[in-house]
């Protein structure tokens, strides 16, 4: 089984933080029954100093590079990644996407009805690569822009519900499509560092949500457990 993280910046993940990704990668290792792969055309984590993805400054050090694959980056949405999909899919054979996508698209560049037509777009092009490729997809999570901004915060609202709507309408058997369930006690004031950007017990949380969707709804794996905020 080959699983492939799509996202933004909250999963790229910056210099210095251990990332989702890494907490999803202790969970199968630890939980995982049969062969898996991490898989993606990217490895490296944004770098703040330098504006860019550069960095490999990992929280533990021993993070398996193999493990620390990945198709995320500190700017991209919907819009960026439904170009890049169907061949990230193709040279990696990812069988399973795990994606945290859409707070970007909304802050910056498109709105909900935008930001939902990529979402089919990104799905085509996956399946085009992959017929039978599988993808759970966790809903935005608006971030402290939303507390003060009531537009930002409706088209959020909004995109969740066009999201829900899009994954009912091309799910099928061949090509499974699940919606993750956003962490109940999820909080952006004490489980991300900065209002936007999840801290280890936000990693944990999101972890947690991708984890326990794949088990729940496709007997993929394991529960994940506790959400403890481990270093």
């Amino acid at each position: 089984m080959r699983f492939m993280f799509v996202g933004d910046s909250c999963t790229i993940g910056s210099a210095g933080d251990c990332t989702w990704r890494y907490r999803m990668w202790q969970h199968l290792e630890s939980g995982f029954d049969g062969a898996y792969a991490i898989v993606g055309p990217r490895t490296e984590l944004y770098d703040k100093e330098t504006g860019a993805a550069g960095s490999d400054a990992y929280a533990d050090p021993a993070f398996p590079v193999a493990a620390r694959r990945h198709l995320a980056g500190w700017g991209e949405g919907w819009l960026h990644m439904a170009p890049l999909i169907g061949d990230a899919v193709t040279a990696s054979r990812a069988d399973v996407l795990l994606v945290f996508l859409g707070l970007i698209d909304l802050g910056f560049y498109t709105n909900s009805d935008q930001t939902a037509a990529n979402v089919r777009a990104f799905v085509s092009a996956a399946r085009a690569a992959n017929p039978r490729v599988r993808a759970v997809m966790m809903p935005v999570i608006p971030n402290v822009r939303a507390e003060s901004d009531a537009p930002f915060a409706a088209e959020c609202d909004r995109f969740n519900e066009l999201l829900a709507k899009t994954i009912a309408d091309l799910d099928t058997a061949a090509s499974p499509l699940l919606l993750a369930t956003t962490p109940e006690t999820y909080d952006i004031h004490t489980d991300t560092y900065d209002g936007t950007h999840p801290a280890p017990s936000g990693e944990h949380k999101l972890a947690a949500a991708f984890a326990d969707a794949m088990h729940q709804a496709w007997g993929l794996g394991s529960a994940y457990g506790s959400v403890a905020a481990s270093p």
